[in-house]
């Protein structure tokens, strides 16, 4: 026997099928309500991902404006230090305006479901394809925008150091091997409190200005883990409140707050000579603000898409479906301010993602 709560499916219905007792297919009426929490459910499951997506600049597109979009930036002025002659209008300046071209791209994915199901069943099975559906959602656009953010060639390598690295109490650099490209790193290349030191002085030095105070890096938690024993390092909840702590993070060195990852990059490919033989790379991005853009056209976001049993070409009513689509566009816009440092860990050889 199966009981409805009348007045829930009183406005606003959509018809959908169920099998009763007697092995008949009937009508019940789904509120629009039902429809709305899947929704932010499937939002909900996809936002914690959305991690490389976080600190690019904002930049929705209106619709019916085609698909791509072009971003500008203005070239700084230099300094203006010969002094003005009385009298005489000094030859001026122009704007120099570069572009940055995006292409807007579309991605998603759907679940069908076959049998025809009474209401309990419904609800059971779209709910789990709902979070099926939104840990993919956002694993898919957490990806690609990581493989964009991957493309800067601002590349840092971790040095190999010998020996462990200093504690406040003993400054002195233990002694440090430069590494020029990835197939050179070994293991004990790791991720060090000098390096991220240096790095952010690097990108004061290129005027990036820094995200709610300070730069942010997206590490793997592998990579965070060496860095996590040093006394510099510092846990998220001794200098920020829950409220305003980012997706992910986990700590802060200096002026570089981390925001953990394992979607961080990491490629591992024995079969040539792009990594270490035997060890994993990986990716730390180390961001300063306005680094890079993210786009999306309005209204065409992450949604989440449900159809009935019966939709198409079912005339049996045999067959309902849920999915996600979304709409974006990611662009590096300023290389300059944003590092990667690449590096091993204490883990060393793990598949790449």
């Amino acid at each position: 026997m199966l009981t409805l709560n009348t007045q829930f499916f009183a406005t606003n219905m959509n018809t959908v099928g169920y099998t009763g007792t007697n092995g008949q297919t009937n009508a019940v009426q789904v509120a629009d309500q039902a429809k709305t929490f899947y929704s932010e459910y499937l939002i909900d499951m996809a936002n914690p991902k959305l991690v490389h997506e976080q600190f690019g600049d904002k930049y929705p597109i209106p619709k019916n404006k085609g698909t791509s979009i072009e971003f500008r930036k203005y070239s700084p002025l230099h300094k203006a230090t010969t002094a003005l002659t009385e009298g005489i209008t000094p030859e001026g300046n122009k704007l120099v305006v570069n572009t940055v071209p995006g292409e807007i791209k579309q991605y998603g994915d759907f679940i069908q479901m076959t049998d025809m199901l009474d209401m309990t069943a419904i609800d059971n099975n779209v709910v789990q394809a709902t979070k099926l559906l939104g840990a993919q959602a956002g694993k898919t656009l957490d990806t690609v925008a990581r493989e964009v953010l991957n493309t800067g060639t601002n590349v840092w390598y971790a040095p190999a150091v010998a020996g462990a690295e200093p504690t406040k109490a003993d400054k002195d650099t233990p002694a440090a091997t430069v590494i020029a490209d990835r197939k050179a790193l070994t293991s004990a290349c790791k991720l060090t409190v000098d390096l991220i030191y240096r790095v952010a002085a690097f990108l004061k030095t290129n005027n990036a200005d820094t995200i709610d105070g300070a730069f942010v890096a997206i590490v793997h938690p592998h990579v965070a883990y060496d860095l996590m024993k040093d006394p510099d390092w510092k846990d998220a909840n001794t200098y920020v409140d829950s409220k305003n702590l980012y997706s992910g993070e986990l700590g802060r060195i200096g002026g570089v707050r981390f925001v953990e990852s394992s979607e961080a990059k990491i490629w591992n490919d024995p079969t040539n000579d792009n990594t270490p033989s035997g060890l994993a790379v990986y990716s730390t991005l180390v961001i300063g603000a306005h680094a890079y853009g993210v786009t999306e056209v309005t209204g065409g976001g992450l949604k989440h898409i449900v159809k009935q049993l019966g939709y198409g070409d079912d005339p049996l009513n045999q067959r309902s479906s849920c999915g996600w689509k979304a709409t974006r566009a990611i662009e590096l816009l300023v290389p300059e301010y944003m590092v990667r440092i690449e590096s091993c860990s204490s883990y060393g050889n793990v598949p790449a993602n």
